[in-house]
């Protein structure tokens, strides 16, 4: 796309390229200092703060926190006519209050739980805020940087979700995660998220040995579940992530739950599973005594946008520009899935590669991190433009 050409031939904006290249140690450094401070779903307060004292020393203007802890810094464009850019990042991680945090540094890569997912994402947003102040590389229009709450697990997108219902249809949106580098994602898949659980009247293994258990029925309810047959196309899936229930080895459990997470790209194919998955649950609840209750406890709306869309081309123009002359075009589940799902336009991108993600032994490559924080720089300016 020719703004993206136009704009990375700019001698401020060459010169900026340079220094995120050169400054690599000090953005590393930044992401781990990120990483260091605690942000379970739910419990992101304290990463929060940082960053708001971040968009402070950065001299972002309007800073400002909303009810759930979304933290929102502006960066003023030369015209205010125009609807202005969304960059933002989650604050969350998969991780637990009292999680091993330690990071290490070997062959060109940082482990440590959350550094990519979404450490690098935060920093890397940080970074860009920096290098534009630096260099006064004044976008055209308004520039509203957003560290966001409830990305991942239960937090459901609701911080997103109030960013989205805030800035409404106007803005371009561009999310930021730390680990995909190289991929565009302007395609939301589905996801919906429920418990279902299983009661029964319980008892003695021994005395009340033959009595239904809550576990038992469980068991064959996951078994049926994996029984299923989904579609390769459009690609659809199911997962039991989590089970729990009983009481001891020898009491006949009187309860028992699954943790179920279907997806998939088309919501009609994950209607067509839902609805399978409800009827294996009213066949196993007989009504006396065995009781099973399907609870919602998460709803990730699908959306798309062409890839024929200025922002789609944008990005992939950006990527060329710092080296990649081939964009993944692709769809997942991320805080973008909010605007996609309403038709705004939206890209999720990555600043790395990173591997193990959601795992204790996550890892990011730092060598291309330049690249990524490029790709970055060179998009916003042009979807500002």
């Amino acid at each position: 796309m020719q703004i993206v050409k136009e704009i990375a031939e700019r001698p401020a904006v060459r010169a900026a390229l340079e220094m995120l290249r050169d400054d690599l140690a000090d953005t590393v450094a930044l992401i781990e200092r990120i990483q260091q401070v605690p942000a379970p779903t739910f419990a992101e307060g304290p990463r929060a703060d940082l960053v708001e004292q971040e968009f402070a020393n950065l001299g972002l203007q309007d800073i400002w926190r909303d009810e759930l802890n979304n933290v929102y810094g502006r960066m003023p464009g030369r015209s205010s006519n125009g609807p202005g850019v969304i960059v933002s990042a989650h604050l969350d991680t998969v991780f637990p209050a009292g999680s091993d945090l330690t990071v290490t540094r070997e062959n060109g890569r940082v482990h440590g739980p959350g550094i990519a997912d979404n450490s690098a994402g935060v920093g890397g947003m940080l970074a860009i805020i920096d290098c534009l102040r630096r260099f006064e590389l004044q976008p055209e229009q308004d520039v509203w940087f957003v560290a966001n709450v409830g990305e991942e697990g239960l937090g459901d997108l609701n911080g997103m979700r109030a960013v989205v219902a805030h800035f409404g249809q106007g803005p371009r949106y561009i999310v930021l995660e730390g680990g995909l580098f190289g991929q565009i994602l302007h395609r939301a898949i589905a996801v919906q998220r429920f418990t279902i659980t299983v009661e029964t009247g319980g008892g003695h293994s021994w005395k009340n040995f033959g009595r239904p258990s809550a576990i038992h029925v469980l068991g064959q309810l996951i078994a049926a579940i994996s029984d299923l047959i989904v579609p390769v196309k459009p690609f659809t899936t199911f997962n039991v992530g989590l089970i729990e229930g009983g009481t001891s080895i020898n009491t006949i459990a009187p309860s028992a739950t699954m943790w179920l997470d279907l997806r998939s790209e088309d919501n009609v194919a994950l209607a067509e599973v839902l609805k399978q998955v409800k009827r294996l649950v009213h066949d196993a609840d007989n009504g006396d005594d065995v009781r099973v209750h399907l609870r919602q406890i998460g709803d990730r709306p699908a959306g798309e946008i062409p890839v024929e869309t200025p922002l789609v081309q944008m990005a992939a123009a950006a990527l060329q520009a710092v080296g990649l002359q081939q964009a993944n075009f692709t769809c997942g589940s991320t805080d973008a899935n909010i605007p996609l799902s309403r038709g705004y336009e939206a890209v999720c991108i990555g600043l790395t590669k990173a591997e193990n993600v959601h795992r204790l032994d996550e890892y990011m490559e730092t060598s291309l991190l330049a690249r990524g924080l490029g790709q970055l720089l060179l998009l916003l300016l042009a979807a500002a433009s």
